[in-house]
C-alpha cells in the first residue's frame, strides 16, 4: 500500500508526519513523483489530478510529445503551487532514440527565491515516469 495517504500513515503509526521536517525541495520532488505517475481520472476526489496516459496518445506520435509536454506543465502549474515559471522541454537522447525524456525547470514560489530547479524525467515501461 502506498505511504502517501492518510490511511497508510495511520496504519503505519506515523501519526505526526509534520514532526519530521522535510526540506522544501525534497517535498516538491516527492510530490512531483506522485503527480507525474498519476493519470488523469485516477483520483476520485480530484479527477483532473495527474497527467495524460502516454499509452492513450502514443498512436499520434510525434505530436504525442507535445501533448505530454503540455500535460506535464499544466499538471505542475495546477497542482504544485510551490513552483512557478514552469518550463517543460523534450530532450531527445542520441544514445536512446526511442526513450521519451523531458527536462522540467521552474522557480520556487517563495518570496525572494531566485534559484532555478531542474528535474529530468524519463518515461519508462508501462508509462511510469522516473524523476531525477
Amino acid at each position: 500500500m502506498s505511504t502517501r495517504g492518510l490511511l497508510s500513515r495511520l496504519e503505519s503509526g506515523d501519526m505526526h508526519p509534520s514532526s519530521r521536517r522535510e526540506e522544501p525541495i525534497e517535498a516538491i520532488t516527492r510530490h512531483l513523483r506522485v503527480l507525474l505517475n498519476t493519470r488523469k481520472g485516477e483520483s476520485v476526489s480530484s479527477p483532473g489530478y495527474g497527467i495524460l496516459d502516454f499509452n492513450d496518445i502514443v498512436h499520434t506520435y510525434p505530436s504525442a510529445i507535445q501533448k505530454m509536454q503540455a500535460s506535464i506543465r499544466a499538471a505542475i502549474q495546477e497542482y504544485e503551487p510551490r513552483l512557478r515559471n514552469v518550463v517543460v522541454v523534450h530532450t531527445p537522447d542520441a544514445d536512446e532514440p526511442a526513450a521519451l525524456k523531458f527536462e522540467i525547470t521552474a522557480q520556487l514560489s517563495q518570496k525572494g527565491s531566485r534559484g532555478v530547479l531542474r528535474f529530468r524525467t524519463r518515461v519508462g515501461a508501462g508509462g511510469q515516469i522516473d524523476l531525477s
